[in-house]
């Protein structure tokens, strides 16, 4: 049997699945339609039947004990394309219903008529069918037919009128289930209101010609006094409880109660024990109402701390100015004795050597010197020293913001000091046409400094070990982690240093 394929129209099933009414149980209105129905068509059987997309479901039934029936048993549906009343005289005889499982086996319907239950929309949902066991070859009289519309259009009113109550029934529940949660964040909120160590408080404003001149308290929060030292200010003015309180805290709030724009600051309150506050004030409620939500802490302990703080790290800049100084002065006086003293030395590169060393160091020096001898940036101290001796525009350095603990911060900037001295006598930078670059990573919880040169003769390892050679292979911070490479493009080294401990010391 075939299905008429209005019933799978999607517009038809939302309209029915609006009703809610599937696998329901029947209702006492409905009972009343179909008994009516049976009554004024003389029939055994009558049903108020919905179509849904894989099933029609018996709101209510006379003469019949299921409540449900596949679509491949429903006449109803074929009811659904009718413009008015389906009237099947034999189901057994026509090509729509001859091969109905409810015809060929019991209880062996006979006879049809169902007029379409069509919602305002004018969807069919279903149908209200009188069935008989017997062929009807008159079918229905007129009175009969109209009557049957008529109660058909009674049913979709029930529905109709089932859904509005529903609706209403949901609405009421979602007011008072919003009406509970606002009674419940009420009382969150005036928990946390009262719980808070911080003061808070929602003042009124009062103007004079546009200017805010005083505000109410309007409600106060269990910290307020102790954190003002006023006590039952609800009500009250604060013009009242303090004559002289500054006018900057008025035009404050009286802009954020124009404005509605929150404001974050601190400001002192003399006539609240000599105090500072850390506020941020917010409008709440309607704008004309000039309302002020206020939440603010006691700052006056942190104030204190705080120009204590100020006026010690200006001493200590002061001091670190002044050791700088002196530092400077020493590193001259300490270079000027190695000159002098070995002014006759048969070997003078030495004592030059020895003498970038101690310019270097003092590089090193002037770096730890910006962040009070505790560390230094090595995107700053690579450049500085490995200009002391070559022109930045041969060199490349690259690598993300790291800083070096004091002792770190010497001995790379030693390191890189004998690499560079060295890739001007031997190396990449002893021509013209050579490069270097200095570059370090990351990986994990290590630091990775890579020296490469390019473009300079090739260069062999040196029988000889001197002091630079063993500070390359101390590595950064004096604990090894060196490889050498004497490639034929130029000097390659690598250094790799614990993070945690190359910060640190």
């Amino acid at each position: 049997m075939s299905i008429p394929q209005y019933t799978f129209d999607e517009q038809r099933l939302q309209a029915l699945q609006r009703y809610s009414v599937l696998g329901t149980t029947t209702k006492p209105g409905f009972d009343d339609i179909a008994s009516l129905a049976a009554h004024i068509c003389k029939a055994p059987i009558a049903l108020v039947s919905l179509v849904a997309g894989d099933r029609q479901w018996f709101e209510a039934k006379l003469g019949i004990e299921i409540c449900e029936t596949g679509l491949n048993s429903s006449i109803c549906a074929h009811a659904l394309i009718e413009p008015t009343i389906l009237v099947i005289r034999d189901l057994s005889s026509d090509p729509r219903t001859r091969e109905n499982p409810l015809v060929l086996q019991p209880p062996a319907i006979r006879f049809y008529a169902g007029a379409p239950l069509r919602t305002p929309d004018g969807h069919a949902v279903g149908s209200l069918s009188v069935i008989d066991f017997e062929p009807r070859s008159q079918g229905l009289s007129d009175q009969q037919s109209a009557m049957l519309e008529a109660l058909a259009r009674q049913a979709v009113t029930q529905l109709e009128q089932r859904t509005l109550v529903l609706e209403r029934e949901n609405t009421i529940s979602k007011l008072q289930e919003l009406e509970k949660g606002r009674l419940e964040k009420d009382r969150a909120f005036r928990q946390l209101f009262d719980s808070i160590d911080d003061g808070f408080c929602i003042v009124e404003l009062k103007y004079d010609g546009g200017s805010p001149v005083d505000y109410r308290f309007l409600e106060v929060n269990s910290a307020f006094t102790e954190q003002t030292g006023l006590v039952a200010v609800q009500g009250k003015w604060i013009r009242d409880l303090a004559p002289d309180h500054e006018q900057h805290w008025f035009d404050i709030y009286g802009q954020v109660a124009l404005s509605g724009e929150p404001v974050r600051f601190e400001r002192p309150a003399k006539e609240l024990g000599d105090r500072w506050y850390e506020v941020q004030a917010f409008r709440v409620g309607d704008p004309g109402a000039h309302q002020v939500g206020i939440l603010f802490r006691d700052a006056t302990r942190r104030k204190s701390e705080e120009v204590v703080r100020l006026s010690t790290e200006a001493l200590q800049e002061t001091v670190n100015q002044e050791l700088n100084h002196r530092m400077k002065n020493i590193f001259s006086m300490v270079q000027a004795i190695v000159t002098q003293t070995f002014r006759g030395a048969d070997d003078q590169a030495l004592v030059q050597k020895l003498t970038e060393r101690l310019r270097v160091l003092s590089t090193a020096h002037d770096a730890l010197l910006e962040h009070s001898w505790t560390r230094s940036e090595l995107g700053t101290l690579a450049p500085a020293v490995v200009s002391t001796l070559a022109p930045l525009s041969r060199i490349e350095i690259d690598g993300p913001s790291l800083f070096l603990g004091p002792k770190s911060t010497l001995s790379t900037t030693l390191v890189l000091h004998e690499l560079t001295s060295n890739a001007l006598k031997y190396g990449a930078l002893s021509n013209g046409q050579g490069r270097v670059t200095i570059t370090w990573i990351v990986e994990g919880e290590l630091l990775v400094l890579r020296w490469n040169e390019i473009g300079g003769p090739a260069v062999q390892p040196s029988d000889r070990k001197g002091f630079g050679s063993k500070l390359i292979t101390f590595g950064l911070c004096g604990t090894g982690g060196t490889e050498v490479h004497y490639r034929s493009s130029g000097l390659q080294a690598n250094f790799v240093a614990p993070l945690a401990q190359i910060q640190s010391i």
